[in-house]
């Protein structure tokens, strides 16, 4: 049983490490090769790559906060929770697909918690633009941590109509 058990949290390690990787490394790139506001488009602009710099924390929310408030609320709560998020998936008894989710969760969260400690803000590249469908500029991080939401939340409503 503790074989199986140190298997299962190495795998849960490895996909945390692999959703960080991935965000940070296509960060320095941006960070590397852009210029701020420079833009490159791709598929017709329907796909942007754009470099910001977001001092606050989802579409900038909290931009204006105080240096003591965006400490607590965008630095210290948000790392509490990736903690307390992986104290949960250790100890919890999850399927595959919820632990999937929830290490996506963690794994984007503490990709853009490193940028703000860091660098005092997230480095945000992408846009999308296709019909009605817009974006704000967001991250590989944002997109981690939206996905896994997604997917514990479509895991729920899928249980709960096969209940």
């Amino acid at each position: 049983m503790k074989k199986i058990a140190l298997l299962r949290n190495t795998l849960f390690l490895l996909l945390i490490t692999v959703n960080i990787g991935c965000d940070q490394i296509s960060k320095s790139m941006v960070r590397e090769r852009l210029e701020y506001l420079e833009q490159i488009s791709f598929a017709g602009d329907h796909f942007l790559l754009t470099k910001v710099e977001n001092s606050g924390a989802f579409l900038s929310f909290g931009d204006d906060m105080s240096p003591l408030a965006k400490t607590l609320f965008l630095n210290l709560l948000p790392a509490l929770t990736m903690l307390s998020l992986i104290f949960w998936l250790f100890r919890g008894n999850f399927g595959k697909g919820m632990a999937l989710g929830i290490c996506c969760v963690i794994g984007g969260g503490i990709g853009n918690i490193i940028d703000r400690v860091a660098y005092g803000s997230v480095t945000d590249f992408l846009y999308i633009h296709v019909g009605f469908f817009r974006t704000g500029v967001f991250n590989f991080a944002d997109l981690s941590i939206t996905f896994g939401a997604l997917f514990i939340i479509a895991l729920q409503i899928w249980k709960g109509w096969k209940d």
